[in-house]
Formats: structure tokens, sequence, C-alpha cells
């Protein structure tokens, strides 16, 4: 029997062509005009959004960007992030894509691992690229002055399929961020895995997502949506009112964001269910989510059998483990069952510390299996390397599997905390129990003890009656210090630095 998805390397470039010459009129449709490509507005299609990123990549020609270069892709959240980068692979140029609230200093070491890059940049970063000092003036390209190049006509140049040909980053929860290198062999098996999962979405109705943009998800996500011809509504900000203000206008079948803001989003949900009445699917992007803020989203639809696919993953691999979870299943789900692998495309087992396989039910390090693993880190080959054990990548997470092959998570190796089972499982119990919280985070008080760091949802106020009642028979937790959800220093994907609230501790008691 022929496979409906075969496998095949996925070029960024290659896909988007291939998707506006099967689809050119499926529109896309934006929540504010692009800084990249204002002459799109707020509504294109796939063939004139093509013919934009033609025009962007010759005018990159003209100011020197040639095949093999490193481009730096680092401005404000937007889609327009994920055009450029598809420009750039038309010219045969890698693009590094750079979640725009780093630091000079990050963007330094950045550099210095990529030798001689360019970097794109606008007004959201343009204070920190000009305090970068090691990349060359002329390769400093500010979006709004490339707009007015001449282009360069020049033709489409592909990589070899497993050359380096994309790179995105690590989190940096626990320090610089590593750069992972992906080929186009390495993103057509994750593209394999995303298609047979979006085939379970029988209708082409608009697909509704606030994703980073420089994830290495989103590229994932895109061209396998493109490829088979879904319309798209990709917005730049998670703000409550503008994810009202579109969804309303532009009811999504399908939504998608990363778990802290479903969280966020939630309290939506309740509020105004119509905002996701017509929504059949949920997609909670490679991490966790509590039950009580699912429940809030399935139940805000009109659809009783509406569908929220948790998908546990990670950077290096790519999507790995996933669990569908229905309003019913959720009144007896533990929230830290990840699920089962996709067919001999992805799988996990639990290992101990020396990288050998321990027994169902035994807590250890989650090791994953993926076709898609990415290559290596960019000039840092040996960090790499010391998470393969042959075929099996250590994910740095902390968990155990039942006889049924379902994987539970835990934590993560870095953030256990002494005569605490699982930080996740007690935040998630809590996040359950105190619908008046945004955010719970435990994390380890200098004396190793557990801290809560906790923010309210917007207009509601701490409880701290409820608090104790609902944390009386749990282990030990210190006083919780409250902030507001804003205050919470975050990844590019919204997951907590739980290192950084350790360090504000120390400086704290010191």
């Amino acid at each position: 029997m022929e496979e409906q998805f075969p496998y095949r390397p996925m070029n960024l470039y290659q896909n988007y062509l291939e998707a506006s010459q099967v689809y050119p009129d499926c529109p896309i449709i934006f929540d504010a005009k692009l800084v990249a490509f204002p002459e799109l507005g707020t509504e294109t299609t796939y063939a004139a959004s093509h013919d934009a990123i033609i025009e962007r990549a010759q005018q990159l020609a003209a100011l020197g960007v040639h095949r093999g270069d490193k481009v730096i892709i680092f401005k404000g959240q937007a889609f327009d992030t994920y055009m450029l980068a598809v420009a750039v692979t038309y010219l045969g140029a890698v693009p590094v894509m750079v979640s725009y609230h780093f630091p000079t200093q990050v963007i330094s070491i950045f550099a210095k691992r990529l030798g001689k890059p360019f970097i794109l940049y606008d007004v959201v970063t343009d204070e920190v690229v000009e305090a970068v000092e090691n990349i060359d003036a002329k390769h400093k390209i500010r979006i709004e002055e490339l707009l007015q190049v001449e282009p360069k006509e020049t033709n489409f140049s592909p990589l070899e399929d497993d050359e380096i040909a994309y790179i995105t980053h690590t989190s940096g929860t626990t320090g610089i961020p590593k750069l992972i290198c992906h080929s186009a062999n390495t993103m057509g098996w994750r593209t394999k895995f995303q298609k047979e999962i979006l085939n379970h979405m029988p209708d082409r109705r608009i697909v509704g997502f606030h994703i980073s943009p420089v994830h290495s998800r989103f590229n994932i996500g895109m061209s396998s949506l493109m490829l088979m011809g879904f319309p798209l509504m990709p917005l730049s900000t998670a703000d409550t009112l503008t994810v009202e203000r579109m969804f309303l206008a532009h009811p999504p079948q399908a939504v998608e964001t990363h778990p802290n803001h479903f969280i966020q989003w939630a309290e939506l949900a309740r509020r105004n269910p119509a905002v996701f009445a017509q929504t059949n699917y949920y997609h909670s992007t490679f991490d966790a989510i509590n039950n009580a803020t699912m429940l809030a989203f399935l139940e805000a639809s009109d659809n009783e059998k509406a569908i929220f696919l948790q998908i546990y993953g990670q950077s290096e691999c790519g999507p790995m483990i996933l669990k569908a979870h229905t309003r019913e299943s959720l009144q007896s789900s533990n929230a830290r069952d990840m699920g089962v692998g996709l067919g001999n495309l992805t799988k996990a087992r639990i290992a101990d510390e020396n990288g050998n396989p321990i027994p169902v039910g035994q807590d250890g390090h989650i090791h994953l299996y993926s076709k898609g693993r990415a290559l290596t880190y960019y000039q840092e080959d040996e960090r790499f390397q010391a998470n393969v054990y042959g075929d099996w990548w250590d994910s740095g997470d902390y968990g155990c599997m039942d006889e049924k092959g379902h994987l539970y998570l835990k934590d993560r190796q870095v953030d256990l905390i002494a005569h605490i089972h699982s930080n996740l499982a007690i935040e998630d119990y809590l996040l359950d129990k105190l619908s008046f919280l945004a955010e719970v985070v435990l994390v380890r008080d200098p004396e190793g003890r557990p801290q809560p760091f906790v923010a309210p949802q917007k207009h509601c106020q701490m409880d701290m009656d409820a608090w104790w009642q609902a944390v009386s028979d749990l282990p030990y937790l210190n006083t919780p210090i409250v902030l507001a959800y804003d205050a919470l220093p975050r990844t590019a994907t919204m997951k907590v630095q739980r290192l950084e609230l350790e360090k504000c501790l120390l400086e704290k008691g010191n």
C-alpha cells in the first residue's frame, strides 16, 4: 500500500513555491501590517506573498548575501520573520532564527560562533544591534532600508539536502542558548509527522495561531499547512483583545499556541466562548498543559467532540509524543501523561544517568528517538554529542513510562527539588484548583526548599486563604511570592526561566 505522505526533504523556499503553485489564492490573514512586507497589507494569498518573498531575496542579493552565508533574523515577532527566512533560503544562505528579546551579549556570542554573519533587524531590535561590535556595519541590514534597495536578479540556489540549511536556538532557560542546526533531510521527517497529524482535520478551514516564528516548530507547521492548502491566520501578539477581535472576525477551525498563552487565553474562553465556538481542534506546542485550561477551550467549542491535542517534543528532536484530549477524557486524565509516539517516526524510553534503559514505572531520564533529530549545535558539537546515546537523545527531562507505553513527564532534570515528586504535577494541581491564578512556578530557594512564584489572572486578587487551603495536603511549600504575569522572566516560547527566579532569590538572600 502506497504511503499517503511519503518522506521527502523539506527546503523552505521549494515548499513555499509548490504551495503557491497548487493553492495560489489560498488566503493569509494578519492582525497588523508586516514590517518587512508592507505591500501585502493585512490580507494576502500564497501566490502574492511568494512573489514578495522573491523580491526581498533579490534585494538581499543586491546587498551582498550569497549562497552559504549565515543570516541572523532578529526582529519583532510576526509572520514576516518566517517569510524572510524563506527569502534567505532562496539564495542558498542559512537563516539563523533569533528571538527578539535577547540582549547584545547573546547576539555578540552568536555572531562569534557564526563567523561573519549578516543580521536583519528592525525598530524593535535596533538598539541591541547597534551595540553589537563584532558584526561588520555592511552586514547589518535594517529592514526599513532593505525595502528601498533595487533588486538584483538572482535564481533559486538550494543547498544539498544534508547540509545545514536552517538554524534555531534552545530556549536559554539555563544560560546562553545553543544554536541548533537543521537540514532539509531532518526537517523532512518532521513535516511527515506533521502532515499525518493534520490529515485528521478533514476541512480546510482557517487555522489561527500565535507561535514564536523563530522556534523550530514554526517552519514545520507552516510548510505542512501550506502544502495541504490551509488558510492561515498568524497572530503577531498574544494580547487577548487582538485574539478576540481576529477570531470573531475569522473563526478558526484550529488554534495553536504555547501552553502559557493558552493559560493566558483561558479567561477569554470562559468569559466569551463565542471566540472559540467554531474551533474543533486545539494544539499545545511542545510542552505540558494543565487539565482545567484545556477543558476551558473544549467547553467553549460548539463541537462536543472537539479535541485538544497535546504534543510533547523538543527543538532538537521535533514533535515527539502526543495525546488527544476530549471533554470526557479530561475528567479522569493525568496531566503528566504525555501519551505515545507516532508509529515508527518517534518514541521515548527511560534511562539512568549513564544511558542504560530502566524498567517500566521507574523514574529516570527521558530519552527520545526521532528520525528528524537535529544535526548538531553550531560550533558546540561536543555539547550536542553529550546527549546522544546511539539513536537516542537525552531530553534533559525526568519522568517514567507505564506498561501501556505512555510517557509521564515530571520535571526538567535541572529543576528537581528534594521531597517533591513532581514540580509540574503540583503546578498543574494548583492551576486547576485556583482559577484566580494565571501562573504557578516552583523553584528552589537558597536552602533547596520549594519556593512558589504565583501570578494572578488579570483583574483578580491573590486569595491567600484559598492558597493555604489548596496546599494543605501537599509537601511543604514556602509562602508564595506574588508577581504580575508579565513580570515573570520568560523565554521566546513563554517558558518561565526558573533559574533566573532562583538567581533572584539568591541575590535577595545576600
